[in-house]
């Protein structure tokens, strides 16, 4: 039984080693063109935006030639510019038929072909990555290797300004779909040798172009690692977006909380690299990736350090606030109107208690109703066309609100509290997300159990942000570990001068990024000045 086993497993073994073999055998270019064609058309299954075209080269002993390319992808003018032109020229005809065959190939490769990107592949795979990706393969018969040349040029949208993250003062440039635009944003914005960007293909099937972006010397090479490392093992047919990668490399996947930021501002991707922090760029998608991602983050923005000081942390205790009245601010009425009047003041009791006489429903229960009802709003206005998208939610609520309560199904009250929960969610909008689940959280604690209830529902959010890292750094630093030093610039932000170190919690290190000798007072003058 045992030697049947072991004659089963060699023959499963030879037969996988065969098939291994003759699949290398059918990816290798092969010396004639004809043969090189048909195995691309079957490669391709027939495909009809795959293009060929066949031609020769040479008067006296013609070499037969054909090129490849994806339709849409390449731009037609490189093509006869780069390629068709510089070789059926006459100069170009007259140097060839003065060669040997065997040096055709490094005439073409080195001297006649203009591109500024020319590759050299020996396999089909590399030759068709390259064919899908908008270059164009050049074989030639008799070699059996073939030239890639760079053609891309495809439609595009423009680089403009991002309508998710709108500023007043500040770079107007947001990312677009493509990944060299992209990149090249961030190099104008750094303009230095250490920036270094890393290519990688992730997707079995989409084959999609990843790079990462960080600052040699700065950027804690242990992360940098760690990145390369997981997205190395990422195994999937499909990454479309950054949002796949997302899922797949965060630390906490179950966790309510995003610990990897992301964003469409080149200036701001380039900020958070200048800190030491590394950078995702995902073809497709104009959404860049950045870790390490803090929950402190979610409360700045690129325009504060674009202005002074004073007003922007206000703006930023503003944001704060409106962070913790649109989680507790429903839960926290319900338990009042439910659980604890001895809270309200007499005569707010008495009002409260009018307009809730006539309400069929419990607070509860109106609250669930009025929050599902903005929710279905707002997720209209996002899917409708933007010309009608805002005017359905204004007017929705509006008509909803006001029949309502009218008709005796809503109070007043409840409507003002829905309303300031809504407005207070939009501050702070990168953590959507998270705030919808934990604003219904906190509600059906409150609820159920009042006051009692909402305090172990914030106690057990708190402790839950306290076990989250993002690639190895404390979501909650600077306050959970303290580090007194980096708080010139978390709910209030210091002037420029005195912030001298990078963040600690995400480089690893105490590292500077300025000097001390920036003028903190104005000169002083003689009298005789």
């Amino acid at each position: 039984m045992l030697n049947r086993v072991r004659q089963a497993f060699r023959h499963r073994r030879d037969t996988a080693s065969d098939r291994s073999n003759q699949t290398n055998n059918a990816c290798s270019i092969k010396n004639n063109t004809n043969d090189n064609r048909a195995e691309l058309s079957k490669l391709f299954y027939n495909s009809v935006d795959i293009k060929y075209r066949e031609f020769e080269i040479g008067n006296q002993n013609p070499i037969q030639c054909f090129i490849c390319y994806t339709e849409g992808l390449v731009n037609k003018d490189d093509i006869n510019l780069f390629i068709m032109e510089p070789l059926l020229s006459s100069n170009s005809t007259n140097k060839i038929d003065q060669m040997s065959s065997s040096s055709v190939f490094s005439l073409i490769k080195n001297q006649t072909l203009t591109s500024t990107s020319v590759t050299e592949v020996v396999n089909l795979d590399d030759a068709i990555s390259g064919i899908l990706s908008g270059k164009t393969a050049l074989f030639v018969n008799g070699e059996n290797t073939a030239l890639l040349v760079s053609t891309e040029g495809f439609a595009a949208r423009k680089v403009e300004e991002p309508d998710t993250e709108s500023t007043v003062r500040g770079s107007r440039e947001g990312f677009n779909e493509v990944l060299n635009v992209n990149t090249s944003l961030i190099r104008r914005k750094i303009s230095n040798p250490n920036l270094t960007f890393e290519e990688m293909t992730i997707g079995k099937q989409t084959q999609t172009k990843v790079r990462i972006g960080y600052i040699s010397g700065i950027a804690n090479p242990k992360v940098v690692e760690e990145v390369k490392k997981r997205l190395n093992e990422i195994d999937t047919d499909t990454i479309l977006e950054s949002g796949y990668i997302e899922q797949f490399i965060e630390d906490n996947p179950y966790s309510i909380f995003p610990t990897i930021g992301n964003s469409e501002k080149s200036d701001k991707v380039a900020g958070k690299i200048l800190e030491g922090r590394v950078a995702i760029f995902c073809n497709g998608t104009p959404f860049v990736l950045t870790v390490p991602h803090l929950l402190i983050e979610i409360f700045q923005v690129p325009e504060d350090y674009y202005s002074r000081p004073f007003l922007v942390s206000i703006m930023r205790l503003f944001r704060l606030a409106a962070f913790f009245l649109t989680l507790i601010t429903p839960a926290f009425f319900v338990a009042i109107a439910t659980y604890h009047h001895e809270m309200v003041p007499a005569f707010l009791l008495v009002t409260m208690a009018a307009a809730e006489e006539k309400v069929p429903f419990p607070v509860f229960l109106e609250a669930i109703m009025m929050i599902v009802i903005f929710e279905i709003l707002r997720e209209a206005g996002v899917r409708m066309p933007r010309p009608i998208g805002s005017a359905i939610s204004i007017v929705g609520a509006l008509v909803i609100g006001e029949a309502t309560v009218q008709a005796g199904l809503i109070s007043a009250p409840m409507v003002i509290v829905v309303a300031l929960t809504a407005i207070t969610g939009f501050v702070v909008s990168a953590i959507n997300d998270a705030i919808i689940i934990i604003r219904f959280f906190l509600l059906i604690l409150a609820g159920t159990l009042g006051f009692y209830g909402l305090l172990m529902g914030l106690l057990v959010i708190i402790g839950h942000l306290c076990s989250l890292r993002s690639f190895g750094s404390p979501f909650l630093a600077p306050f959970g570990p303290v580090i007194l030093s980096e708080w010139k610039d978390a709910f209030i932000r210091m002037p420029l001068k005195s912030l001298t170190f990078r963040p600690q919690t995400i480089t690893w290190k105490r590292s500077r990024r300025q000097g001390f000798k920036n003028p903190l007072r104005p000169p002083k003058y003689n009298k005789k000045d």
